[in-house]
C-alpha cells in the first residue's frame, strides 16, 4: 500500500490539471467545471448532515457517495473509449436515478400539495438543503452544458436533476413536513 504523506504535487501550478484519463487540461475547462461544482455540492451535503439525523442522514451519506461517483465520471471524457480502457471507468448508472425516485416519491407521500411558492428556510437543515438544491441545478446546467461540448453520459445528467428534485422535497420534509415551509407572498412588500 503507497501512503501519501505529501498533499501538494505541484502539477497545476501552470493552471492544468490531470483528468481520470491522464489527459492534461487547463483548469477552467467546461468540465473541470462540471465536476469541481459537484465537488462543492458534496461539501454543501456535508454541512446539511450536520443537522440531520436519521434516515435524513442515511440518504444525505449515500447521496455524497454518489456525488464521488459522479466526479468520477465526469472527470472521465471518451466515454466510446471505455471498453478499451485498462481499469473500466466509473459510469453513474440508472439504479443510483431510480433510487433517488423511490425516495421522493416516500417523501412526497408525506407532504401535503404546495400551493404556493416557499422561500428557502425554515429549519437550519432545509435551508442547507435548499442551498444544496440551488448548487445541484447549477452542476446540472454545467453538465448539460458540457454535454453540447463532449459526450457525457446520459445517466450523469439525470441523477442531477432527480437530486436537485431530491433535495427541494426533502427540504419540506426537513419543515416538520412541510408544515413550517415559508411561504412565498407576492408583492407582499410593494
Amino acid at each position: 500500500m503507497v501512503v501519501l504523506n505529501k498533499i501538494y504535487t505541484k502539477t497545476g501550478d501552470a493552471g492544468e490539471t490531470a483528468l481520470g484519463n491522464g489527459a492534461r487540461v487547463a483548469k477552467h475547462s467546461m468540465r473541470v467545471t462540471a465536476y469541481g461544482t459537484t465537488d462543492e455540492l458534496n461539501a454543501i451535503v456535508g454541512l446539511a448532515r450536520l443537522q440531520a439525523d436519521g434516515d435524513m442522514d442515511t440518504q444525505l451519506s449515500l447521496i455524497q457517495n454518489d456525488l464521488f461517483d459522479l466526479g468520477a465520471d465526469l472527470c472521465r471524457p471518451d466515454m466510446e473509449k471505455d471498453a478499451d480502457a485498462e481499469y473500466p471507468p466509473l459510469r453513474m448508472v440508472t439504479e443510483q436515478v431510480d433510487r433517488l425516485e423511490t425516495e421522493i416519491d416516500s417523501m412526497n407521500a408525506r407532504l401535503e400539495p404546495l400551493r404556493s411558492f416557499i422561500l428557502p428556510g425554515g429549519s437550519a437543515l432545509s435551508a442547507y438543503l435548499h442551498q444544496c438544491r440551488t448548487v445541484a441545478r447549477r452542476a446540472e446546467r454545467l453538465t448539460v452544458e458540457l454535454a453540447t461540448m463532449e459526450t457525457v453520459n446520459p445517466a450523469a445528467v439525470k441523477y442531477l436533476n432527480r437530486l436537485s428534485d431530491w433535495f427541494f422535497v426533502a427540504a419540506r420534509i426537513a419543515n416538520d413536513d412541510g408544515k413550517a415551509d415559508v411561504l412565498w407572498v407576492p408583492g407582499a412588500n410593494r
